[in-house]
C-alpha cells in the first residue's frame, strides 16, 4: 500500500508540473475582421443606360465591399438641372453632349467628361408590326398613333433631327419625359409606335418589335460621363467611371446594343 500510494503521488506530481510548464492558449477567434465601412455611391444616369448600369452595380459592389451604388435614372435634361440645383450626386452619366454641357458649363464637373458610347434611334411597334410601319414617314400615316421625346430630352433632340433630315413632320400624340416612358406606351398599346434607342428595344425582351431607318445615322447621339465636383465619394466615383469606360464596361453596353465610343 505503501509504495501504491508513493507511486500515486509521484505520478500527479508529474502531472502538475507539466501543466505548468505548457504555455496558455487564448481562444480562436476564427481569423475575423471588422466589417468594410458602408458607403453610398450615387449615380444620376439616362434611362437608355438602365439595364447596362444595373448590370455593372452588382459587378461594382462586388468588388467593393459594403459600398451600395444608388442608381437615380431618368431623362437627362431633368438629371443635369437636378445637379446644377444642388442634388447630392457623385457621377453623371447623359445620353448627349448638350445635356451634359448643362453641368460643365455650371462648372460642376470633376473633369473634363468622357464618351463611352453611343447609340441611335428605332422606331418601336407592337410585336408583329401591326400598322406595317417600313420608314420614317410612316409615322405620320393618319392611322398611326405615334408617341416620342420631349424636344428637351436627348432622345427627343435627336427625333428633331431626323425630323429636319428628312423634311418630314411627326404629330405624336404624346410628348414623353425619358425614353423608357415611349417605350411603355408602346408596349402597352397606348401608341402604335415609339421612337426610341436601339438599346431599349432589345431590353425589352420581345415585348415591341424594332424597326431600323436608314436616317436614323444622322442623329446619332453620344454618352458622356464625368464626376461631379466636390462628389461625396469622389474616389468611389472615379472608380465607378474606371469600370464604365474599362474592358467590362464596354463588353455590357455592347450586349445591349451601344455602339463604340
Amino acid at each position: 500500500m505503501k509504495r501504491l500510494v508513493a507511486a500515486g503521488v509521484a505520478g500527479l506530481a508529474v502531472a502538475l508540473a507539466a501543466a505548468c510548464s505548457s504555455p496558455s492558449q487564448a481562444p480562436s477567434t476564427g481569423g475575423s475582421s471588422a466589417a468594410p465601412e458602408a458607403r453610398t455611391l450615387t449615380v444620376f444616369a439616362a434611362a437608355s443606360l438602365t439595364e447596362s448600369f444595373d448590370a455593372l452595380e452588382k459587378q461594382f459592389e462586388t468588388d467593393n465591399p459594403g459600398v451600395d451604388v444608388t442608381l437615380n435614372y431618368g431623362g437627362s435634361s431633368d438629371l443635369a438641372q437636378q445637379i446644377v440645383n444642388g442634388a447630392p450626386a457623385d457621377v453623371f452619366a447623359a445620353a448627349s453632349d448638350s445635356t451634359m454641357k448643362t453641368v460643365t458649363d455650371a462648372g460642376l464637373t470633376a473633369a473634363a467628361p468622357t464618351t463611352f458610347a453611343t447609340n441611335v434611334l428605332q422606331i418601336a411597334t407592337a410585336p408583329g408590326n401591326p400598322k406595317g410601319i417600313a420608314a420614317f414617314a410612316d409615322l405620320v400615316k393618319p392611322d398611326v398613333k405615334t408617341v416620342v421625346c420631349a424636344p428637351q430630352v436627348p432622345c427627343g433632340a435627336a427625333t428633331t433631327k431626323v425630323e429636319q433630315s428628312t423634311g418630314v413632320q411627326l404629330q405624336p400624340v404624346s410628348e414623353e419625359n425619358d425614353v423608357k416612358s415611349v417605350l411603355s406606351k408602346v408596349s402597352t398599346g397606348n401608341a402604335d409606335a415609339g421612337l426610341v434607342y436601339v438599346t431599349d428595344v432589345n431590353a425589352a425582351k420581345g415585348q415591341v418589335q424594332g424597326v431600323s431607318f436608314p436616317e436614323s445615322s444622322a442623329a446619332r447621339t453620344n454618352y458622356p460621363i464625368a464626376v461631379v465636383k466636390d462628389a461625396p465619394q469622389a474616389e468611389l466615383a472615379q472608380k465607378w467611371v474606371a469600370l464604365v469606360t474599362g474592358e467590362t464596361g464596354t463588353k455590357t453596353l455592347e450586349a445591349q446594343g451601344f455602339g463604340a465610343p
